[in-house]
């Protein structure tokens, strides 16, 4: 059973319900303070212990995703979703949650997209369309630096260009398998590739990138 909460913490829960049913993402630290007319290390305190109590979680410990927990501790029906950073361009040698160049964010399900630290990046071109991976396609992506014979992954190509194939090892070299038969396969040496991770979805069109 969860601890109770004082006056001041269940106002500011319920405050957080609403922003949530009303706008479909949680409140910046900066907007709640302007709403409460508090100030801006009473809110993260406050979202702390209610982290603390069980009514609310963060994604990370710097992160401004906040999930409200039903008495289950289960992320409450009323906001299944987070917010998915949009990388403008794949950059090697930096994580993607690490990215400064963001093109917004992705609003997802975050019932449906359980991973850690995810990413996206919008495709170009057709020659994923057989995978029903179309041009300007948002890929929703896991954070790897390997992959397994037949996935889907986001690679760095010569450290410049990134793609989104479907990925085979062989022996002597690593193939980059398109789902056009318009287009070849790829082939590169070992040293020529970083993957950067495997898309684990596809959201279509501008809808839910703000």
């Amino acid at each position: 059973m969860r601890p109770e909460l004082t006056p001041k913490q269940k106002a500011f829960l319920e405050y957080l319900e609403q922003a949530i049913s009303h706008t479909g993402r949680p409140p910046s630290l900066r907007e709640a303070a302007g709403d409460l007319g508090v100030s801006h290390a009473a809110v993260a305190q406050t979202l702390k212990v209610l982290e603390e109590k069980g009514y609310v979680k963060r994604e990370g410990r710097y992160s401004r995703t906040v999930f409200l927990l039903n008495p289950a501790q289960e992320v409450s029906a009323l906001h299944r979703w987070r917010e998915v950073p949009v990388v403008g361009r794949v950059t090697a040698g930096l994580p993607m949650y690490a990215q400064q160049e963001w093109a917004g964010t992705l609003v997802v399900d975050a019932a449906v997209y359980r991973g850690r630290n995810l990413f996206a990046l919008r495709v170009k071109g057709d020659s994923m369309k057989d995978a029903g991976i179309l041009d300007g396609d948002i890929a929703v992506c896991e954070p790897r630096q390997y992959a397994r014979n037949g996935e889907i992954v986001v690679a760095l190509i010569e450290k410049e260009e990134a793609t989104v194939k479907r990925f085979f090892l062989h022996a002597d070299h690593i193939e980059f398998r398109p789902e056009n038969p318009d287009y070849p396969a790829m082939r590169y040496r070992f040293s020529d590739v970083l993957i950067q991770g495997k898309v684990v979805g596809i959201q279509r069109g501008p809808d839910g990138i703000v």
